[in-house]
């Protein structure tokens, strides 16, 4: 599965512990990331992560577009409600391509661990059938 990763600046030691703690199941999956999450991500867990751009230089526009494509099968995005920076990737972008094209998603990391656990145990393996 291709797995999309995205975390706001406050977030980002999150996402790498996150990554740590999964780093068994993610890394039985492509990874896909912003720059910066992917560069972050990688010095943590030395799994390989096909980065985009930095978020602020349209590297959450190559996400989306890969999610528009139906090439991304989960994103988890780690993000801060209540100190957005306006360089900061687009919380509405992700979260409406996601529903439009029917990708699960984590904003929280409550949420992400339900679906690295469902990832894991075969839950989403209907993303195969549905691309």
């Amino acid at each position: 599965m291709n797995i999309g990763l995205i975390a706001h600046d406050s977030k980002k030691k999150l996402m790498q512990n996150f990554c740590i703690a999964y780093r068994g199941i993610l890394g039985r999956n492509s990874l896909y990331a912003t720059g910066t999450t992917g560069r972050l991500v990688e010095e943590a867990t030395n799994l390989s992560v096909h980065k985009y751009l930095t978020g602020q230089l349209g590297g959450s526009q190559q996400l989306g577009a890969d999610i528009e494509n139906n090439y991304i099968d989960l994103v988890i995005f780690l993000r801060d409600p209540q100190n957005l920076k306006s360089h900061e990737p687009d919380v509405d972008s992700i979260v409406r391509l996601c529903d439009t094209h029917n990708i699960p998603l984590a904003t929280n990391l409550a949420t992400a661990e339900l679906l690295i656990h469902s990832l894991d145990r075969g839950d989403l393996d209907w993303r195969e059938m549905y691309k």
